[in-house]
Formats: C-alpha cells, sequence, structure tokens
C-alpha cells in the first residue's frame, strides 16, 4: 500500500496485537521472519490475535518478492513465503504498533531515531534478544551475499528466535482472546495488544527505576 508517497506495511487491526519485522531490503531476513511468526500463530490457532508484517529501512526494491533463495529456505522447512512484495517501513505509522523488532544494530538504531516519541522507541526491540542463548550474538546475518546454506543458517536462527517471542506473548494473546457471538462476525476477536506486550520482557537497555 502506498501512503504518502511511500509503500508502507498494511493497516494493523485496531484489536490486535501488532508486530513488524524490519531489516534493510525487506526481501531476505524479515520476510522470513514475518512468514515464521504467521506460521506459529496459525498452529497455536491465534491467527486471529496479532497482525505479522515486514518492511525494509531502505528502498532498493520495492514492490520486490523476497529473495529467490530466501524462498527456498522457507520451502524447505514447509513454509512459503510467495505473496511476499517489499515495502518501506513508514515512521509515521509507529503508533499502529505494539512491536517493531530489527533484524540487527544497524536496524535498531535507524527505528530508534525515527521514532517521535519514547514509547515508541520503546517498541524497537533487536530479534535475537528475545532468546538468551542466541542475544550475545546481536545480529541476525544478512545472507544477500552468500550461498543458499547462509540463507539456511539464517532461517534457524530467525526460527528460535520467534519461537523464544512467540512464547513471550503468547499468555497475552490467548488470555484477552474474545470469541463474537453476532452472526455477522464469527471469528475471534481480539483485545490482545497490552496484555501481549506486558508479556514482554523489559528492554536491558532501559532502566527499570530511578537511578542514583
Amino acid at each position: 500500500m502506498r501512503h504518502n508517497g511511500r509503500v508502507t506495511p498494511r493497516s494493523p487491526s485496531p484489536s490486535a496485537f501488532a508486530v513488524c519485522f524490519v531489516c534493510t531490503g525487506n526481501i531476505c531476513r524479515s520476510p522470513m521472519a514475518e512468514v515464521v511468526m504467521r506460521s506459529l500463530a496459525e498452529r497455536a490457532g491465534l491467527a486471529s490475535a496479532i497482525e505479522i508484517t515486514s518492511a525494509g529501512t531502505g528502498e532498493w526494491h520495492l514492490g520486490e518478492h523476497a529473495d529467490h533463495r530466501a524462498l527456498d529456505a522457507l520451502a524447505r522447512r514447509g513454509l512459503d513465503g510467495g505473496r511476499h512484495r517489499a515495502q518501506l517501513f513508514d515512521p509515521t505509522r509507529f503508533p499502529e504498533f505494539d512491536l517493531v523488532v530489527a533484524l540487527d544494530q544497524g536496524h535498531e538504531r535507524a527505528l530508534r531515531s525515527w521514532a517521535r516519541t519514547e514509547v515508541d522507541r520503546q517498541k524497537v526491540r533487536r530479534l535475537l534478544a528475545f532468546e538468551p542463548s542466541l542475544s550475545p550474538q546481536g545480529d541476525v546475518p544478512d545472507p544477500y551475499y552468500s550461498d543458499a546454506a547462509a540463507f539456511d543458517s539464517v532461517l534457524a536462527l530467525i526460527e528460535r528466535a520467534c519461537r523464544s517471542l512467540f512464547a513471550q506473548i503468547e499468555p497475552g494473546l490467548r488470555g484477552n482472546r474474545v470469541v463474537r457471538t453476532d452472526s455477522s462476525d464469527a471469528r475471534a476477536g481480539v483485545v490482545a495488544g497490552s496484555a501481549a506486550r506486558a508479556a514482554l520482557p523489559p528492554d536491558p537497555r532501559e532502566p527499570e527505576g530511578p537511578t542514583a
């Protein structure tokens, strides 16, 4: 979708927990994370509780499919990324997201610099920070200039971190799930944003209280 001349993520549902994964061109790492996270939500029966999208910090690949090596890596894991089209992260959409997940520290710095409020800055987290065993590694490596094996390795990192992230927000998503009973819409309605966000661990860079 174009918004003020930019290609931007689809507007999240106001009732769902909204997460956007961000990498450089939105053709390798962040699309893989989006597909993995959506698969986790679907398998948990919580697809209606969470809106998942991805975007890039640069506009080199706007409108393109994900890199064929990313699609192949996903396919080897039984996942389909064929519907993806690259889009640019629009900072004006920060208020619509509960969580903005950076794939490396460069994306994290850029996103935090674009956020207009402290509330929005605190929404930005690095993906590997959600998995303690991977957190020291810092970044999900960019496989763009590498081979198929590198894409498989990167996808494995993304899967581990996404599983940990999903495990942290799942109780909030599930605990606030409300099934609509009106005949006009039999889908599950969700009021999950605040509860799921509250389930996230504190950002280690943010002080927990006043300091001397």
